[in-house]
């Protein structure tokens, strides 16, 4: 197995692995605050954007391993890292 190949088998099983916890955790439905192009954080206004929102689908990998989920009023998935649960919706 060449490293690239390796490589993209951990980050796999690590996003799948993200991916469940997060299922787990919370139902689709479940109230969300996501950032679709870029956290606030990240200093680049002309990408920001804020959507307060719910969970449409369960989260799932993409080929490369990233996790992802679906909400409400976006068309794709949003990375896992862009997506905030409001606090009143943790269980």
């Amino acid at each position: 197995m060449s490293d690239y190949q390796a490589k993209l088998k951990t980050d796999r099983a690590e996003g799948q692995r993200l991916a469940d916890e997060f299922n787990a955790r919370y139902p689709i439905g479940t109230p969300v605050v996501a950032y679709p192009l870029t956290r606030p954080e990240d200093n680049n206004p002309s990408f920001f954007e804020r959507l307060e929102t719910v969970t449409r689908t369960p989260a799932w990998i993409l080929g490369h391993g990233e996790p992802v989920v679906s909400v409400a009023g976006y068309a794709g998935g949003i990375c896992l890292t862009h997506v905030d649960v409001v606090p009143a919706a943790v269980s």
